[in-house]
């Protein structure tokens, strides 16, 4: 049985850096696409980050480009994502979900991932 789990979120304050982390288990580590999504109090669950099995190929969403970075350790069987320069708006429960039916090449629709963690919460103030 496919399980993730989130750690790492908190409270940080504009401009601050968090790191989350995301353990699996239950499925072949390296052999499925791995994303990060987000939903913010009122609004629709979101992507933010996408990383394909090898972890050579990543996508990132809207306004994170350039702050956060999606990273995968197979090895460990562990996804991650650092996020840098936080602003306000970045305030949400973080979720990591894995896609099994796609590996070398990912598609970032919240209905194609079929396994989700049960979230973390960041919390980041003005």
């Amino acid at each position: 049985q496919v399980h993730l789990v989130e750690s790492g979120g908190g409270s940080v304050q504009t401009g601050g850096s968090l790191r989350l982390s995301c353990a699996a288990s239950g499925y072949t580590a390296g052999s499925s696409c791995l994303g990060w999504f987000r939903r913010a109090p009122g609004k629709e669950r979101e992507g933010v980050a996408f990383i394909n099995s090898g972890g050579t190929s990543t996508h990132y969403v809207g306004s994170v480009k350039d702050r956060f970075t999606i990273s995968r350790n197979n090895a460990k069987n562990t996804l991650y994502l650092q996020m840098n320069s936080l602003k306000p708006e970045d305030t949400a429960m973080y979720y990591c979900a894995a896609d099994l039916r796609h590996g070398a090449d990912c598609v970032t629709g919240v209905a194609d991932f079929g396994y989700w963690g049960q979230g973390t919460q960041v919390t980041v103030s003005s």
